[in-house]
């Protein structure tokens, strides 16, 4: 502990008669009003400053993989697994030690299993309440009692700290830590007592839980993840541009919509706007059916498995009709936006007005190409950019039905509450995408309805701007234009989110040939390679600390075809290794967690994840394999953190307040009971 009647601190504390530093001090003094108080949670925070730092994990481009997601926090990303190899790989067998990590992943179906097959079950609680302790201490031991007091389910806080705090291996407390097993299994406590156990060894396995964009789309579980972290204790988002996109769509945003309900369909998930949102689908289906009843929409069949036995024939047919329905009345929709703003310069994205559909053909960059489907009952040539009566009638019903999802508001609101555009924690720079740049490596500014911004204060201003679109105070146009802009921010050049040169939605659909389909990346994407472009971003973004990193997701890392995903010397990590089924023939893994530990950093690169049902019966884990990314000299403490930061100026003040004490400039006061 310094001493504060040194030199030094007498020349940093004495200047507390200014008025505003007292006014501070005797709001300060409210929650310590005396020496003894101040001079406890000094002590108490230098403490914490010297405990290891909480391991976070960082996660990019989850789509919708709600089982493996969930599977990857229930064991943290094979951090338990090491523990218990840790304490128990001499006394245990591998068998044994599946069994006991499945237990812990999903403790109440795996119960009911063992409860089938188990003859002794007093005997197998007491031993696996005593494997079950040794595990939570272990994970517990970086933290405050306090904190780990707060991760403790309150009916059984009492005597997990006491489990917790005490040993069988102390002669004295033998009998006492004994009794309190044996009670708990004679009251018929023990499964509940387990889960419990079970829930907190999850809980404190990962400290900080970092998701660098896209919950949604391809997978059919994005709802499903959302409802988990609303109940999470410690996360934060980067929005993504999936994210985005969705987030355009609870606004209102009409062809936001229609791009939300396009790419559902295309990988046949239906589920998280049926089941999760309650979106009344009824209307797109009557009048697809109908528009589209002697269309067989070949080009527009659901990517679905092979071997997929969850849709018929029949079903597919319905859903590819479904499809092109939406897609047609979305290049509508664009084509209004477009018209709207032309600041966007993105009118070279109107492609409906360049088809001559008599010939069936498409004029671009002065080639002419052929269309590989010619059906379009609903454009009017003359007009093609207007809803008909019913499209128009259907359009009204799908933002309405979004507007008044109270689930979906609920999960954009958590996206609003713990995400934003970026973020920076412990030395380590997040953001999913891209950060728009000119070819020379400089910024690019970027107007944003009349307002030009480069780098950190362009992210800062679209993140108002993504807020202002949810905001019941704002003036209607800049709402208006705001509800406008989530188009931008899932396809515009200049979009962080997007940063590529087009969208090839419309080529993709309708044009052969694969040279329309490509999709020139930003400036970022190469400049990224370079560290000194990354020094230079991490500078803009203010990030401190001699070991510092960009972290991105959304481009996925083709691992089978040898890409690294650690790039620009270490100071660079693209973690997006294709959590989504979709994307696991070309990456060639299931997915990455980046974890950072009190000792640095270790990617985890996860195979496919087969089922929670598999786990439960079999055992069976996501395979992952650890690459060393980079360990640190010492082992980090709470002080060489963000937290650490903030714990040294409430010392400070604290110290401050002593100083007060002591000379005079405030008065202690006695503490009632």
């Amino acid at each position: 502990m310094r001493k504060i009647t040194d030199m030094a601190n007498i020349q940093k504390y004495k200047g507390m008669t200014m008025d505003a530093d007292r006014r501070i001090l005797e709001l300060l003094s409210q929650n310590f009003p005396n020496i003894s108080a101040a001079s406890t949670e000094i002590i108490n925070l230098e403490a914490i400053l010297n405990l290891p730092k909480g391991t976070e994990h960082f996660v990019a481009d989850v789509h919708g993989e709600y089982e493996a997601f969930r599977h990857i926090l229930k064991n943290a990303s094979g951090n338990i697994k090491r523990k218990v190899k840790e304490l128990f790989g001499a006394t245990m067998r591998d068998s044994e030690i599946k069994e006991l990590c499945s237990l812990i992943y999903y403790p109440g179906p795996k119960l009911e299993l063992i409860k089938q097959t188990e003859t002794n079950l007093p005997n197998f609680y007491q031993i696996t309440l005593n494997q079950l302790v040794k595990v939570v201490r272990s994970v517990s031991s970086k933290y405050t009692r306090s904190k780990v007091r707060k991760a403790l389910p309150r009916s059984y806080a009492y005597i997990i700290e006491e489990l917790l705090h005490e040993t069988p291996d102390d002669i004295k407390k033998q009998a006492y830590f004994n009794r309190i097993i044996e009670t708990i299994i004679l009251t018929g406590q023990a499964e509940d007592f387990i889960e419990a156990m079970c829930n907190v060894i999850q809980r404190l396995s990962i400290d900080q839980l970092h998701i660098l964009g896209d919950i949604f789309d391809r997978g059919p579980g994005a709802h499903l993840i959302l409802d988990m972290l609303m109940e999470y204790p410690n996360f934060d988002i980067q929005w993504g541009n999936h994210d985005i996109v969705w987030m355009g769509a609870a606004a209102g945003n009409a062809a936001c919509i229609a791009c939300v309900l396009r790419m559902s369909l295309r990988y046949a998930n239906m589920t998280t706007l049926e089941e999760g949102y309650g979106i009344n689908l009824v209307p797109l289906v009557t009048f697809a059916m109908e528009a589209y009843k002697d269309d067989d929409c070949r080009y527009f069949m659901p990517r679905v498995e092979s071997g997929d036995a969850a849709h018929t024939d029949k079903t597919l047919q319905l859903l590819a009709r479904m499809h092109k329905a939406i897609a047609v009345i979305q290049f509508k929709l664009e084509g209004a936006l477009y018209d709207r703003h032309p600041e966007w310069l993105m009118s070279d994205r109107k492609l409906l007005d360049r088809v001559d559909y008599a010939k069936g053909t498409i004029m671009l960059d002065g080639k002419e190409y052929p269309l590989r489907d010619t059906h379009f009952p609903t454009i009017d040539p003359a007009d093609p950019y207007r809803l008909t009566a019913e499209e128009k009638e259907l359009v009204d019903k799908l933002r309405h039905s979004f507007l008044v999802s109270d689930k979906l508001q609920a999960h954009i609101h958590t996206m609003l509450s713990h995400g934003s555009m970026y973020g920076v924690y412990n030395g380590n720079l997040l953001f999913h995408a891209s950060i728009p740049m000119n070819a020379d490596g400089s910024l690019m500014e970027v107007d944003i309805n009349g307002t030009k911004a480069a780098g950190r204060e362009l992210l800062n201003h679209i993140g108002s701007m993504v807020r202002l679109a949810f905001s019941d105070d704002a003036d209607a146009a800049e709402h208006d234009y705001a509800v406008d802009y989530f188009w931008y921010l899932w396809s515009g050049a200049k979009s962080p989110l997007f940063d590529k040169a087009k969208m090839t939605t419309y080529e993709r659909y309708f044009i052969e040939d694969k040279e329309t389909h490509k999709e020139e990346k930003g400036n970022y994407y190469t400049l990224r390679n370079d560290e000194a472009v990354c020094d230079m971003l991490l500078d803009e973004f203010n990030v401190k600390g001699s070991h510092r990193h960009i972290i991105n997701g959304h481009v996925p890392v083709k691992a089978a075809k040898g890409e690294n995903p650690i790039k620009a010397n270490g100071k660079l990590m693209v973690i997006d290794g294709g959590f989504a089924k979709a994307y696991h023939d070309t990456t060639g893994i299931a997915g990455y967690t980046l974890v950072f530990h009190s000792r640095g950093f270790e990617l985890v690169q996860h195979e496919p994840f087969t089922s929670a049902e598999k786990a439960i019966l079999n055992g069976t884990d996501i395979v992952s394999s650890n690459q060393i990314v980079e360990l640190s000299a010492h082992r980090m403490r709470v002080r060489d953190t963000d937290k650490g930061v903030e714990l040294q100026s409430q010392i400070d003040e604290l110290m401050q307040l002593l100083y007060a004490y002591r000379h005079g400039i405030l008065h202690e006061r006695a503490v009632r009971f």
